[in-house]
């Protein structure tokens, strides 16, 4: 389902990028502003966003941010620990 959903608003969203391309590729001034949505294609769109609760199952993961704290866990549990890490910029992680 959420393939879908995502599907749906990216197709909605490249139509809006795709218009103005092609506008500029036949010699007419690019489109410059971002084109209105009415509260209608808004509803939908944001319906279609969230996450489903089956979806959702990584927030319910009591996750530590202490690296040594989740050292004496594992170690106290016997379990091993899965190290989250990222570099660059948090909405690109470039």
């Amino acid at each position: 389902m959420r393939s879908r959903s995502t599907l749906a608003v990216a197709i909605v969203l490249m139509a809006g990028l795709l218009d103005g391309t092609f506008r500029s590729l036949n010699g007419a001034a690019p489109a410059m502003s971002t084109p209105a949505v009415d509260d209608k294609t808004f509803a939908l769109i944001k319906s279609l966003v969230p996450p489903t609760a089956t979806e959702d199952d990584f927030d319910k993961i009591p996750w530590l941010t202490s690296i040594w704290a989740a050292r004496q866990k594992a170690a106290k549990e016997g379990k091993p620990i899965l190290l989250w890490e990222m570099d660059g910029h948090p909405l690109g992680c470039g």
